[in-house]
C-alpha cells in the first residue's frame, strides 16, 4: 500500500485546485502534481466538508465517536466482570458471620 500524501501537501493541492484559473480542470491539476484526479476529487470534498460547506462527519466528531466507543466497550466489559462477581458471590455458602 503507498504511503499517504502529508496533510500539508493535500492542503496545498487542494488550495491550487479551488483558486484554479477558468479553463484548468482538475484532471490537469491532478497530473501536475502527479496525483490521480479521483484522489484530488476525494481530498477536495473532504476538505469541504471539514470547512463545512457539506453535510458529513468531520475528522473531529469522527475521532470523537471512537473514543466514545472504545469508552463504551470499556465499561461493558467492566459491568460484565461485576456480573459475574456477583453471580458468583451469590452463589456461595457464606458463613453467616
Amino acid at each position: 500500500m503507498p504511503k499517504p500524501y502529508p496533510q500539508e501537501f493535500r492542503d496545498d493541492v487542494v488550495k491550487v485546485a479551488r483558486n484554479r484559473p477558468t479553463g484548468t480542470t482538475l484532471e490537469r491539476i491532478a497530473k501536475d502534481f502527479g496525483i490521480h484526479p479521483m484522489t484530488l476529487s476525494g481530498w477536495m470534498k473532504t476538505s469541504a466538508v471539514e470547512a463545512g460547506e457539506r453535510p458529513g462527519v468531520t475528522s473531529a466528531d469522527s475521532a470523537e465517536n471512537r473514543d466514545l466507543k472504545r469508552r463504551v466497550r470499556l465499561l461493558e466489559q467492566e459491568n460484565e466482570v461485576l456480573r459475574r462477581a456477583a453471580a458468583y458471590l451469590g452463589q456461595a455458602n457464606l458463613p453467616k458471620g
